[in-house]
């Protein structure tokens, strides 16, 4: 449907996928096909819940298996079926640059914004495809996303297009549908935020 008060702006709703026993040990997945553990499950059924009252036209994920619980689990509770789109999967360590990953992710969401203008998307996808993808479209040297950018599991992120290319961040990293604090800055962001250790 098309949003009367927002007719001329698209609006993503960029979600990460819920907590993994990986992210859970602090664990990069990767290509890894891991699911979501039952506190992970809880947190989709919440971000769903909190979505049910924005009339969502669309839910797309990654095709991994986190990402798709998550986005059928919050697609669910707003009446809506999922469609998995490749080019959200998450980087591959070792074997794909961020630019890589930046080039399959933005020509996804594109796709996704063209198909859907003037509506209400939801798109689950990964921590490090997320922050590249909003580092581009915010403007930023990508290369810093690890120093610059956070994602907790199930977080949304919220951001209005006037077209594919022009975005603006609405909301960022919010977990309030599961928790009534904001998240921590994690102490292995990166190493440019880890204290220096001390010399011995």
């Amino acid at each position: 449907m098309t949003h009367p008060a927002t007719a001329a702006v698209t609006r993503l709703y960029l979600a990460r996928h819920g907590a993994t026993q990986l992210s859970a040990e602090d664990r990069f997945a990767g290509s890894v096909d891991v699911e979501l553990s039952d506190e992970g499950r809880a947190q989709a059924a919440a971000l769903g819940t909190r979505l049910n009252a924005e009339q969502l036209d669309a839910v797309y994920a990654s095709p991994m298996s986190r990402t798709r619980e998550t986005a059928a689990l919050a697609g669910s509770a707003c009446g809506l079926s999922v469609e998995f789109a490749d080019g959200l999967r998450e980087i591959e360590r070792g074997g794909e640059t961020g630019a890589a990953v930046l080039a399959r992710a933005l020509a996804a969401i594109r796709q996704i914004l063209d198909r859907h203008a003037s509506q209400r998307v939801l798109v689950v996808s990964h921590k490090a495809t997320i922050r590249l993808v909003l580092s581009s479209l915010l403007g930023f040297d990508p290369r810093g996303y690890r120093d610059r950018l956070d994602q907790a599991p199930a977080c949304l992120n919220v951001l209005d297009f006037r077209d594919p290319v022009r975005a603006r961040l609405i909301l960022f990293n919010d977990i309030s549908h599961y928790s009534s604090s904001p998240p921590g800055t994690h102490p292995h962001l990166s190493n440019w935020w880890d204290p220096p250790s001390p010399q011995k």
